[in-house]
């Protein structure tokens, strides 16, 4: 299956060549631990490589001051850069369904990645005011379906984030917002934790060619991610 450099060559290792390009991806983790750095290198990484990138943004989560470090670690004009993204902001679970709809209009062939983060934010706000539930939950699979179809269709990577809790009962249990939802609409399952030391762990948790459970350990900073294995010092890829 084609892929798309993930924009670190650590990830790159452990997805065999990247992100694939006809299916959702969703990378899942606590708030701070990484995930839309890496929709950031990506994004930067499809620019680069002669494509433009559309970033759905629900929760204002995009940091200019942040685009600005890693393109200046890679030595690009991030000015120039950031010309090539094309960013929406929903603020409503209706306003999201609607700027799903709005991806046929601008998908063209000079689109080489579409990235949502999150994909969770609205859908919770809409359950605390809904009572209704199963029509929520009906509406967030039409949109992972209208999603999957322009990725399958149009041979583009979509690379979704998204939150989690708690397990009442098991708190070492991490659960995905939208459960199965989102479990059976990803192709590709990527784990973000936060570990004792202060790095950050992605662990394949589903994917089509690759076994579950396969790690790494990784460290942010300025220019990016270093890849690591604990206590083993760093190497930067």
């Amino acid at each position: 299956m084609p892929k798309i450099p993930t924009g670190s060559k650590i990830l790159d290792i452990m997805l065999e060549g990247g992100y694939e390009t006809d299916v959702i991806t969703t990378i899942y983790g606590p708030a701070g631990s990484g995930k839309t750095g890496l929709c950031i290198l990506c994004a930067i990484n499809v620019v680069r490589s002669g494509k433009k990138v559309v970033y759905i943004d629900t929760e204002n989560n995009f940091s200019i001051d942040r685009f600005s470090q890693i393109c200046s670690s890679i030595s690009i004009d991030y000015k120039k850069t950031l010309n090539s993204i094309v960013f929406l902001k929903p603020v409503s679970f209706e306003e999201q369904k609607k700027t799903f709809e709005k991806l046929k209009d601008i998908i063209n062939d000079r689109i080489g990645l579409i990235v949502i983060d999150s994909i969770a934010m609205l859908y919770r706000l809409e359950l605390g005011k809904n009572d209704d539930i199963y029509e929520v939950n009906k509406e967030l699979g039409r949109q992972l379906a209208f999603l999957t179809e322009i990725a399958g269709k149009k041979n583009i990577p979509i690379l979704i984030t998204n939150q989690v809790y708690a397990d009442f009962d098991d708190k070492e249990k991490v659960n995905l917002v939208g459960g199965d939802l989102l479990k059976y609409g990803s192709k590709c399952l990527i784990e973000l934790q936060k570990t004792p030391s202060g790095n950050r762990r992605a662990i394949i948790k589903k994917h089509r060619s690759i076994k579950d459970d396969i790690e790494i350990t990784f460290k942010i900073v300025t220019g990016g991610i270093l890849g690591t294995k604990e206590g083993k010092g760093f190497r930067l890829f």
